[in-house]
């Protein structure tokens, strides 16, 4: 026969199990709401060589999460944002007009992507707003030098401060920074023709292929133009709730940001076909980037999203599917919980 001091003794150990078990379920539990959205991207970017950095935010309920998202980042062609950012407060503050023209000369025809360093100059004028519409919509990275040189990097800095965004710098040219990508001394060679340039790189790369490695491994560690994922989502926030520049201006941004012809397998890679998306690619080396503004659906409302990355060992291709998926997880999530 069991005693009742043991009767009292079994059904204490059971109430305690039963306890345990039950914390034990709790503990287990899968994540809920947003949270679980996180732990699908984190998921996703640890299993890639390198390092990725994602910012979301619903610009409406101002639901958001952040993988990585204090880390700087080099921004690539993404920096291509602040600067026409400090090209409309320009125009604003009256020191320049969207309609003026610059003659461009063969000085102004840099290193990288784009059309202008394809075409003979002298010979070619542009209006601001072109050069603008090239930085943008092609990431042109001439016309980018040229507006960037007329701005003022430091005013660039300056008028982001001004905003509250400290973790955004801008410092480099196009074209100095893929000299420094390349480990060519600009100071030294900053006289060459675009011909030149390109010459003695091909010809440096084969005498010396290691110097060459060891200038693109370092080039994520020199913190120049450079921005964490927050920050730039911030950046985006400020335009599409006009709080920055005035009401027309930010507009004008969104406007030719929805109309970015690079990187159509990144944010917009699995998204359906009609999804609308204000965006900035950036790429350079190890660095995949995009950034922009998910219009969702029937009245959903607005998701800003930034995926930066460096030091990636894998193919371009591979980082852009990496963006693509965690675009669909964010559209999906926001489409079905809005």
């Amino acid at each position: 026969m069991i005693s009742k001091a043991q009767r009292i003794i079994i059904f204490l150990t059971v109430l305690v199990f039963s306890a345990l078990s039950f914390l034990s379920a709790e503990e287990n539990q899968a994540p809920e709401g947003i949270d679980r959205l996180k732990m699908q991207i984190k998921t996703m970017i640890e299993d890639f060589e390198g390092e990725v950095g994602v910012a979301v935010k619903h610009l409406e309920s101002e639901k958001e999460l952040s993988i990585n998202g204090d880390t700087l980042f080099p921004m690539a062609s993404v920096f291509k944002l602040p600067i026409f950012v400090e090209v409309l407060a320009q125009i604003k503050e009256g020191h320049f007009a969207l309609e003026d023209e610059i003659s461009i000369l063969p000085k102004d025809q840099h290193l990288g992507s784009g059309i202008l360093s394809d075409l003979d100059a002298p010979g070619i004028k542009l209006s601001v707003r072109n050069l603008i519409n090239l930085m943008m919509m092609i990431s042109d990275n001439s016309a980018t030098d040229i507006l960037l040189t007329k701005v003022g990097a430091e005013r660039v800095n300056s008028r982001l401060r001004s905003y509250g965004i400290e973790n955004i710098t801008v410092n480099r040219t196009c074209q100095l920074l893929i000299m420094d990508y390349r480990g060519q001394d600009y100071d030294k060679y900053k006289s060459l023709s675009l011909e030149e340039l390109n010459a003695l790189y091909r010809k440096e790369r084969e005498e010396n292929p290691q110097a060459f490695r060891e200038a693109a491994n370092r080039f994520s560690q020199v913190f120049k133009d450079q921005s964490t994922p927050k920050a730039m989502n911030r950046l985006l926030e400020l335009v599409f709730k006009k709080e920055i520049l005035d009401e027309a201006s930010c507009d004008h941004i969104l406007t030719v940001m929805s109309r970015c012809q690079t990187g159509e397998t990144r944010i917009k890679g699995n998204l359906p076909s009609r999804a609308e998306v204000a965006h900035k690619t950036g790429t350079i080396g190890g660095t995949i980037n995009d950034s922009g503004i998910i219009t969702l659906p029937h009245g959903l409302g607005h998701v800003a999203l930034t995926v930066f990355s460096k030091d990636m060992r894998l193919k371009t291709e591979d980082v852009e599917d990496l963006i693509a998926q965690i675009a669909r997880f964010v559209y999906d999530y926001f489409y079905f919980t809005s």
